[in-house]
């Protein structure tokens, strides 16, 4: 199973403590709900299964672990060893009686300022930065290779142009959980239209951010949405298979996003968005052109009336000084 589904799983753990890329708790999530979506395993799916998560439970954080221990004490066919390993004895076969205590629930946040409205949030989108320049970022951005783009996020950072407002905390959470939802399913159409949805986005733009074969685009939107880095992994490893597989891959994106920073992308978001304006008016400049011109020849065309409307005609008088009639 795990063989088949990450054939580049030792290559990751390797890269992982040479170069300090922590995929660790990415790759237990993802083992862990491949595993509970089958209720029936062979014995040498256990037993890879045993051997990966055993040893990845000891290196992964509390919270990894925590959400790990949630799914699997309720799974009625999780090995006995991974049990024992998460502090979950099995009193008898197929029972299971947790040992750790309740996670307290962390303190509510204070109250935050009003959010903007979603009025108020296509306003700013609009505003934010001059047509041209938004487009002319677009394009480069997408014309533009691994290494150039990497560049050109990093220069962002420092440019004066305005950046478009964060999404607000609840609305990002919210598209953050629906994105990684159909990215395992691996439905593109609804992934496409709550990235276009979250960020303010027409559907033309977030269909080439979800189609970009280097992954970049799909990095900058998710820090928009200041998507924690194993959710954006994740999502690398279900939605974009040709990524997911390659080590290298996996790591460069990976770095990317850890150093890509939320100016960055907000001013990125800011060129997407400020682009659509921009192919908006190129499109009817034509027809907008020829009906000033046309309506420059028929103001030209027009002739002045001899007699102006309300004037008197003119009287032509005899050589006696009588008028002739």
């Amino acid at each position: 199973m795990t063989k088949s589904l990450f054939p580049g799983f030792d290559g990751l753990m390797s890269l992982s403590r040479r170069e300090g890329v922590d995929v660790r708790p990415t790759l237990l999530r993802v083992l862990t709900d491949l595993y509970v979506q089958t209720r029936v395993h062979s014995d040498d799916e256990q037993r890879q299964f045993i051997e990966l998560a055993t040893r990845l439970i000891d290196q992964v954080d509390d919270a990894t672990r925590a959400s790990v221990k949630a799914k699997l004490a309720v799974y009625p066919q999780t090995p006995v060893p991974v049990l024992q390993k998460l502090g979950l004895v099995a009193a008898q076969e197929g029972r299971r009686v947790p040992l750790a205590r309740e996670i307290p629930a962390s303190a509510p946040p204070p109250a935050p300022v009003r959010a903007p409205t979603e009025a108020e949030q296509r306003m700013a989108a609009s505003m934010a930065m001059q047509p041209k320049d938004a487009a002319e970022i677009h394009d480069m951005f997408f014309r533009a290779g691994p290494s150039e783009r990497a560049l050109i996020l990093h220069n962002l950072a420092q440019t004066p142009l305005k950046a478009a407002p964060r999404i607000p905390t609840v609305r990002a959470k919210r598209a953050i959980q629906i994105l990684e939802m159909a990215a395992i399913a691996g439905d593109v159409e609804n992934f496409a239209l709550e990235l276009g949805d979250s960020l303010i986005l027409p559907s033309r733009v977030a269909a080439q951010i979800v189609d970009d074969a280097g992954g970049e685009a799909l990095a900058v939107a998710a820090r928009a949405l200041d998507m924690p880095s194993p959710n954006f992994q994740r999502i690398l490893l279900f939605f974009k298979p040709a990524i997911g597989t390659s080590v290298n891959e996996v790591y460069r994106l990976s770095r990317l996003y850890d150093r890509l920073s939320d100016r960055s992308a907000l001013v990125m978001l800011a060129a997407w968005r400020g682009s659509t304006l921009a192919v908006t008016r190129a499109k009817y400049q034509p027809s907008l052109h020829d009906s000033e011109r046309q309506r420059a020849r028929a103001g030209g065309s027009q002739t002045r009336p001899a007699v102006q409307p309300g004037s008197a005609p003119g009287v032509r008088t005899g050589t006696g000084g009588s008028s002739e009639r």
